[in-house]
């Protein structure tokens, strides 16, 4: 059961977080100031994808801890999820985290903590 509960919560951070990708994308998009139009649509983009990235990979790990938490291919998807959100993380340490904007310098810790917490959750 204790497994389970870091699972979740390890699955809620990721999602919450990726919900809350979604909500600011035409206020981070402005922010870069007068940019293309092509490069508005690149930013969109790439801020939604993250965003819904995170909301899938939140679901996964919460759908797969109420289906069959033990199994191996659990396991896998837990263990798999944690290196992506650790790659996530590593990668936003050297690149939001220089941005003087408080949620991009939140991602790696937030990234960091949803994968401990997988991990965690699978090895117990």
């Amino acid at each position: 059961m204790a497994d389970q509960i870091y699972l979740y919560l390890g699955s809620v951070f990721t999602l919450i977080w990726g919900i809350a990708h979604l909500f600011p994308t035409r206020a981070v998009v402005n922010n870069f100031g007068g940019i293309t139009g092509d490069n508005r649509q690149i930013i969109t983009m790439e801020w939604i994808i993250e965003g819904v990235f995170l909301i899938f990979l939140g679901v996964l790990v919460a759908g797969v801890t109420y289906i069959d938490h033990s199994s191996l291919v659990s396991r896998y998807i837990y263990l798999s999820s944690g290196v992506v959100l650790i790659v996530l993380a590593v990668i936003s340490l050297f690149t939001g985290f220089k941005v003087n904007f408080l949620p991009y310098r939140l991602c790696p810790f937030i990234f960091s903590l949803s994968a401990i917490l997988i991990f965690i959750g699978a090895l117990l």
